[in-house]
């Protein structure tokens, strides 16, 4: 949690020197596993079209990363070889591995500078992409730090953004609180004791079972991170839209919308499903975390509020939806057996932690699915598999947008 009566610079210093004394993630050597990857451009233009839906494709765009770790920047080198890519950091230690990672994979794309979020004015250039992900939950003034990285986002641009959420948090609050009141700080000694303790840690206690299920637990650098950081906040998805709002940007889409959609999983069989329609969308954003209760971070896409109108937007209210060109998520699966009575498949979206995330399909649907290349339009689709009647139209306009919606797809321009 938060230190008491520390002045900005102290607590900036304090958490600089737990980033140079414990590097997160842990600094990795090589990154060619991750460049075979991205060489699959479906993959790209599916990443490309989460943050500029309905939009042309195109991969010479400029991207900061904020806080950029020890790999973060040069893995979206990688990804984006025709990008510019800057990034920033606090931590000497992260700038190092981030150079040396620069040096390894002859990233002449990236640039690399030891500078606070803050004070990325100084860098003097906009960027079509801003990434900042679980950093602005640590600064003294996360408000500030964000309406900083505002001002640096051209007025197309698009900018990602993860912080803590509160309640999926709780456990790690409950040992954080622990740690507090015994005195336990980030030194070595501290941790592995503290690793020896968790073992010990009641099967019921809310941390259990993250404990269990996050593979990320199970390093030392993660657990300090999480339980031992000398600043650190979350957000509700209530006091996450304040934020974003307050900071002059508004809110496009979750990076992953099926967890917080009232239309996905279970939340679409409840009794109070019907009430919860009814609600404003972020009353139903906050209501479904709330019944979730698991959600550790929120992963969001936001732009500017004085952007251009219309950037970002998706709809499949009218027949303009007919034009988008649907694009598979890479992490999609089909899969064909122990299926429920009427499906011809099932669709699982594999970076979904919560198991009811899964979309059945008929017969019917599946052909749509199947039909999907990554250049028909939407129209163009439903016209190849179906008959041309206004029934099947709609069904097929109805089903892309639960594709959507269960994040299967991506939306790109025709």
């Amino acid at each position: 949690m938060a230190a008491g009566d520390t002045s900005e610079r102290s607590v900036a210093a304090e958490v600089r020197d737990f980033y140079d004394r414990y590097p997160y993630p842990r600094p990795v050597a090589s990154l060619e596993d991750y460049r075979q990857l991205w060489l699959d451009q479906g993959r790209r233009r599916a990443d490309y079209h989460l943050f500029w839906p309905a939009g042309s494709y195109r991969d010479d765009f400029s991207i900061l990363v904020a806080g950029c770790g020890t790999s973060q920047a040069a893995r979206h080198a990688i990804r984006w070889p025709e990008a510019q890519v800057i990034a920033i950091d606090i931590s000497e230690t992260s700038v190092r591995c981030t150079e040396e990672l620069r040096r390894t994979h002859g990233l002449k794309n990236l640039q690399v500078h030891q500078l606070p979020i803050e004070r990325v004015n100084e860098l003097g250039t906009c960027f079509d992409q801003i990434v900042c992900t679980g950093v602005l939950h640590h600064l003294e003034d996360p408000d500030a730090g964000l309406t900083a990285l505002r001002e640096a986002l051209t007025p197309d641009g698009a900018m990602h953004l993860m912080v803590y959420a509160t309640y999926g948090r709780i456990g790690i609050y409950m040992l954080q609180e622990f740690c507090r009141r015994l005195g336990i700080r980030a030194t070595d000694a501290g941790i592995r004791d503290l690793v020896v303790a968790l073992r010990e840690l009641p099967r019921g206690h809310p941390l259990a079972a993250l404990l269990r299920e996050a593979p990320d637990f199970r390093d030392e650098a993660a657990l300090a991170d999480a339980l031992l950081h000398p600043r650190d906040r979350a957000y509700s998805v209530a006091e996450l839209f304040d934020f974003i709002e307050g900071a002059g940007l508004r809110f496009g889409r979750w990076t992953r919308q099926a967890p917080y959609s009232p239309q996905c999983g279970v939340m679409a069989q409840l009794p109070q499903t019907r009430r919860l329609g009814e609600l404003t969308m972020v009353e139903q954003y906050a209501a479904v975390e709330v019944f979730r209760g698991t959600m550790v971070r929120h992963s969001v896409v936001a732009y500017r509020n004085d952007g251009p109108a219309g950037t970002g937007h998706v709809s499949f209210a009218d027949e303009g939806c007919l034009d988008y060109v649907p694009i598979r998520m890479p992490d999609t699966v089909c899969v064909h057996d122990r299926l429920p009575p009427g499906a011809a498949a099932v669709l699982i979206n594999r970076t979904h932690t919560h198991t009811d995330l899964v979309l059945a399909v008929n017969a019917f649907e599946l052909r749509l699915f199947d039909g999907i290349d990554g250049s028909r339009s939407l129209g163009e689709i439903v016209e190849d598999e179906l008959s041309d009647d206004s029934a099947q139209l709609d069904t097929g306009r109805r089903f892309f947008e639960r594709l959507w919606l269960h994040d299967h797809i991506a939306i790109g321009a025709a």
